[in-house]
């Protein structure tokens, strides 16, 4: 009998051990899973509000941009066809170097992400 007993001990023993790390498991993911959502929740946050002010920074300087230029060329339409085809080229710039973007970022989120 003694064998039988020491063997229930053992496998209760093991079974404890077991049950110990599938809730260990389990908080480990909870918590990287929270973080995993606070960081993309603060980043997405984070583009909003600079992203938004950035905007608004931009709309204000190529209105008064395209006013300056007006009274310099003394024509309104010409200050905007110019400050349009300015944007234009800047549009045509990400675009080429799109990969480029998507790439440094794949990188720089990856180290965060699997961390």
């Amino acid at each position: 009998m003694g064998i039988i007993d020491s063997l229930n001990e053992t496998s209760n023993k093991a079974i404890d051990v077991g049950e110990i790390y599938y809730k260990k498991t389990q908080e480990y993911y909870r918590l990287k899973v929270f973080q995993q959502l606070t960081m993309t929740t603060g980043m997405l946050l984070k583009i909003a509000v600079i992203g938004g002010l950035g905007f608004l920074a931009l709309i204000f300087l190529s209105v008064a941009g395209i006013i300056f230029l007006g009274t310099i060329l003394k024509s309104m339409a010409a200050a905007c066809l110019i400050t349009s085809a300015t944007f234009i080229i800047f549009l045509i710039i990400a675009y080429v170097f799109r990969k480029k973007i998507d790439n440094m970022l794949i990188k720089k989120l990856s180290v965060k992400f699997f961390n």
